[in-house]
């Protein structure tokens, strides 16, 4: 895997204009590999900018994997995929101990999770044990192996994927360890004029057309736009507005008796620390030195969908968490 030093990682060395050209340059790129789907290539990005995992939901060959792929090509790192299956174990991620029988000792081997970037393929489909050895991993971003840690690469992002069909047999993934994941992703199939698109850049490809990026970029580049972007200014007005969504979520009564008893349990201060840093990095990529209040809403739904429990009751009404964070986003007031 790609080695860098510690002055690779100084964003001094990194000048603002540059930082954002490289990132414009890399957008371009990602829509131009992963055609008909530019919210999901933003907050791709926005999940490289602000540090933070993604669990992404769609049907099959929505280019989930494609993007992981075209991601590590432009980016100075290596990248793994994981199929989960039922028969999955825990040291098929995070690696074993082998025995050496020429002089009885034991050497540790790493598993795929000792990678850049991670595709973990249908996450739902292994049991607890292994989702559990994942989430910790992302969690503490270290493996701990026969009581020895072993710390994973500096940049470290999973990219989880859960299937909407065929669902017999699948483990689903618990509330508390959902959020563990900055983003929770929804994509849905292209429209016809980018299926037309995608038609013709696959029979390019198949010929030998290759999209070129050019030199990819150092993770050297990627820390620095980590700190540009988090240091992007947000006043306190938006800050202000940030907070009281977030609180909104646990007292939704406050706006309006029809979305009292509609949520078990809204989102945690993990949900409001998520929403300042992909605000921010949404902001940043916006080629903005400052976060408005439409930052805040454009990424609500993808940061929060999955901190919010609803009730039974409101699932029996219809009402999914995105239908109750589009009421809110049209309800709590910008300061």
């Amino acid at each position: 895997m790609p080695s860098t030093s510690e002055a690779a990682f100084d964003p001094g060395a990194h000048a603002a204009a540059d930082l954002a050209g490289a990132f414009a340059r890399l957008a371009d790129h990602m829509n131009a590999s992963i055609l008909g789907q530019p919210a999901f290539v933003d907050l791709l990005l926005v999940a490289v900018l602000a540090d933070g995992h993604l669990l992404v939901e769609g049907a099959p060959g929505l280019a989930k994997t494609k993007a992981i792929k075209a991601l590590a090509k432009a980016i100075d790192c290596d990248d793994q995929r994981i199929q989960f299956t039922p028969d999955l174990l825990p040291s098929d991620l995070t690696g074993t101990d082998i025995f050496r029988p020429e002089d009885g000792s034991f050497r540790f081997q790493p598993g795929p999770v000792f990678h850049n970037f991670i595709l973990a393929d249908e996450i739902n489909r292994a049991p607890a044990k292994v989702q559990a050895a994942l989430l910790e991993a992302m969690a503490e971003r270290q493996v701990t192996v026969g009581g020895v840690t072993y710390v994973l690469p500096k940049l470290f992002l999973v990219m989880a994927t859960q299937n909407p069909i065929e669902q017999e047999g699948t483990y689903p993934l618990p509330e508390a360890q959902l959020d563990r994941f900055l983003l929770h992703v929804k994509i849905d199939y292209p429209d016809l004029d980018a299926e037309r698109r995608i038609l013709r850049l696959v029979r390019g490809e198949a010929q030998g057309e290759v999209l070129k990026f050019g030199a990819p970029l150092s993770q050297g580049t990627i820390f620095a736009a980590r700190r540009a972007a988090l240091s992007t200014y947000m006043s306190e007005a938006v800050e202000e507005y940030l907070l009281q969504f977030v609180f909104a979520t646990r007292n939704p009564n406050l706006y309006g008796d029809d979305l009292d008893g509609l949520v078990s349990f809204g989102a945690s201060p993990r949900g409001s620390i998520a929403l300042d840093r992909c605000a921010r990095a949404h902001a940043w990529l916006r080629g903005r030195d400052f976060v408005t209040p439409e930052d805040v809403q454009v990424v609500a739904k993808p940061v929060l969908r999955h901190r919010v429990l609803m009730t039974f009751e409101a699932e029996a009404d219809g009402m999914s968490a995105d239908d109750f964070l589009d009421a809110l986003i049209a309800r709590v007031p910008v300061s």
